[in-house]
């Protein structure tokens, strides 16, 4: 057997989509921009809105409009649905995988790992981005912001855990660029991978991460070390 063939210590690796797989701050600029110019308010540099980007596009929206001018939750309502329509309508435009990503995909599917990704994106959205990038089949399963009710995405544990269901069980870690990444994977009992190439509302040192990547090329590595560690 090739070494590119010998099955990682880790049956499944779960990834956060936005910052993480995905460089989706160019699309997702031009949708708070939308809503924030259909009410008159200043639009904002993609720099101010990529720290916003990780908690849903509601919580994207509300720092956006906060930082323009204050925001109330009509307004919100509104504006949210706004983001939305164009969001979907402008989804893949600028959104392209980091660099290093689709390699890395492969070498771990090439090893047996299942994949996986959880996301606080709606999961219709998701799927719709992903299916325009034609990676929608590198996955087991999509998990999104909705998908297991309200209160239930990142930092909740719970769409995690229902990873591990929907992906079979065994041992897993996850990769994300949030707090609530790495929140969500540790309460779920999986150690986190932290990007530092992601849209950090923090330094990334400060995440509390099992480990920290910056780029695809030391995934495969770093999950190594991690399976050498004591669970």
């Amino acid at each position: 057997m090739s070494s590119a063939a010998v099955p990682l210590p880790f049956d499944i690796v779960g990834f956060d989509l936005d910052g993480t797989l995905l460089d989706t701050s160019g699309d997702l600029t031009a949708a708070v921009n939308h809503a924030l110019a259909s009410i008159d308010r200043p639009t904002l540099t993609v720099a101010q809105v990529t720290p916003m980007i990780g908690g849903g596009a509601r919580h994207m929206l509300a720092q956006g409009m906060a930082a323009t001018g204050g925001c109330d939750e009509a307004t919100l309502d509104v504006l949210h649905r706004r983001l939305l329509a164009y969001y979907e309508s402008h989804i893949a435009v600028l959104t392209a995988p980091y660099p290093g990503c689709l390699d890395a995909l492969d070498s771990l599917a090439a090893r047996g790992t299942t994949l996986a990704v959880v996301t606080n994106k709606l999961e219709g959205l998701a799927r719709q981005v992903l299916d325009q990038l034609g990676l929608t089949d590198w996955f087991a399963c999509i998990i999104g912001g909705d998908t297991m009710g309200p209160g239930n995405a990142k930092p909740s544990p719970i769409p995690i855990e229902e990873m591990l269901r929907r992906c079979g069980g065994g041992r897993a870690a996850f990769v994300g660029d949030s707090r609530f990444d790495v929140a969500a994977a540790q309460a779920a009992g999986l150690p986190a991978i932290a990007c530092s190439f992601g849209f950090l509302m923090e330094p990334v040192e400060t995440l509390g991460a099992e480990a920290v990547i910056n780029g695809y090329d030391e995934l495969l590595p770093t999950l190594e070390r991690l399976a050498e560690r004591p669970r």
